[in-house]
């Protein structure tokens, strides 16, 4: 599909949050997806993957996790400013970020251009813990979290531990938890973890485990795997089931 990108700012809390906004150039009510980034922001490496999202049939809404300290269009590179990026993650507090998903989710099911039965959200690293916590809003209906860090133990930004994992009954979506089986950020004994978490909550979950590093899907540096990484997003779009998406005509 033909994709177009607009850029808005959304305020949360009195901050300005800068959202990019892309979706396919078609006709209809629109799935939705709330997009979190890994700790780099939204570099040109994460808006192609946006791009790709979009490209499915979705709107993808990905805001800037740094708005409260960080000056808008902030995009730290992948080498030179990793202890920066690291050091924003710790400094930006897992409630904000909460706030900033559910201020994004209460403006797509604003919108009338979206479906609000069939928002989601994807996320990526520090993102896909962001993701699985976007999962405790009633409105997020699935969540696909990309080796999401800190799920295992509740570490997510400032503030001392998240406790996601003990709120996981709250959850009433479906999750897919995609890592690799060589990231040491979420060990074995973290994914199994996560896993007796979520079914003694029961919550309808799936983990997936590709033989990869982290951040495989992350499309420059020497741990991306072209080919997992397609098959990994494959997987993504097969759960999120945009089928009703690639129904809609196209307008002229």
């Amino acid at each position: 599909m033909v994709i177009e990108r607009q850029e808005r700012s959304l305020e949360v809390n009195g901050s300005a949050m800068r959202v990019v906004s892309v979706r396919p150039r078609v006709a209809g009510a629109l799935p939705a997806l709330v997009y979190a980034t890994d700790i780099f922001g939204l570099t040109d490496s994460a808006l192609r993957s946006i791009d790709r999202f979009a490209g499915y049939g979705f709107a993808v809404a990905a805001f800037e996790m740094y708005h409260r300290f960080e000056p808008a269009g902030t995009a730290l590179a992948f080498e030179a400013d990793r202890d920066r990026a690291l050091a924003d993650s710790k400094r930006v507090g897992f409630r904000d970020l909460d706030a900033d998903v559910a201020a994004l989710v209460a403006h797509l099911q604003a919108d009338p251009g979206i479906d609000a039965s069939r928002i989601g959200a994807v996320g990526f690293c520090f993102g896909g813990h962001v993701a699985f916590r976007a999962a405790l809003l009633p409105a997020v209906r699935k969540s696909v979290a990309f080796y999401g860090t800190g799920i295992h133990n509740g570490d997510l930004g400032a503030g001392g531990d998240s406790r996601s994992l003990a709120r996981a009954a709250e959850i009433t979506g479906d999750l897919l938890l995609i890592f690799g089986s060589r990231d040491p950020h979420v060990p074995p004994e973290g994914r199994e973890t996560i896993a007796r978490e979520l079914t003694a909550a029961g919550v309808r979950f799936r983990i997936s485990l590709y033989d990869a590093e982290h951040a495989f899907l992350r499309d420059e540096g020497p741990r991306y795997d072209p080919e997992l990484a397609d098959r990994a997003f494959a997987e993504a779009i097969a759960f999120f089931d945009c089928a009703r998406a690639s129904r809609v005509l196209r307008s002229e």
